[in-house]
């Protein structure tokens, strides 16, 4: 096994695996908040927290399914390098689209156009439409927003290094079950 593809395609999923997790725990606190209170600050961001969510499972589940994979040995169709690769490219797809959608859709740049102590009409701080946001969800949104970039980030770089590591790898791709003028 190359020394490069041994230690840095496990880290780097783990990462990816991580940064999901915390992804998914936001989100799914966001979601629950926004369903308990039926306050959404528009029908756009309740579908792309959805959509974050999505994003979250997909990248967990597969995420976690491929570093054991690696750490395993396994030689099988999904454990191949054509199927991570085709994996990462949706992936980074799906993260780019939902983080590019929710900068276009979230208001308020850093948060600190928001004052902490700002006059509130009946509870509602008088924010720029459609969003009526406090400090603490415009900033749990901002995270959302840059977790979501950072997994962007990090699928394209694994998948520029699984890439480079197949262009630059002397290994022939035939599983160890194969025997060549059998």
């Amino acid at each position: 096994m190359p020394y490069i593809k041994a230690h840095y395609h496990p880290f780097l999923f783990i990462l990816i695996t991580m940064c999901a997790m915390a992804e998914l725990g936001l989100t799914a606190y966001l979601i629950s908040v926004g369903n308990e209170s039926r306050n959404w600050p528009s029908a756009r961001y309740h579908s792309l927290l959805i959509l974050f969510e999505f994003n979250a499972v997909w990248t967990t589940l597969f995420g976690a399914a491929y570093m054991l994979w690696i750490v395993d040995g396994a030689v099988h169709f999904l454990a191949s390098i054509a199927s991570s690769i085709i994996w990462l490219a949706i992936t980074s797809a799906l993260w780019g689209a939902a983080a590019g959608m929710m900068h276009n859709t979230r208001a308020g740049g850093d948060c600190n156009w928001i004052s902490s102590s700002s006059t509130s009409i009946n509870g509602v701080l008088p924010c720029d439409p459609p969003q009526e946001l406090s400090v603490s969800s415009c900033r749990e949104t901002l995270t959302v927003e840059a977790v979501g970039w950072v997994l962007f980030g990090l699928c394209v770089l694994t998948l520029v290094a699984t890439c480079m590591w197949v262009r630059t790898s002397k290994r022939g791709y035939v599983s160890a079950g194969y025997k060549p003028g059998m």
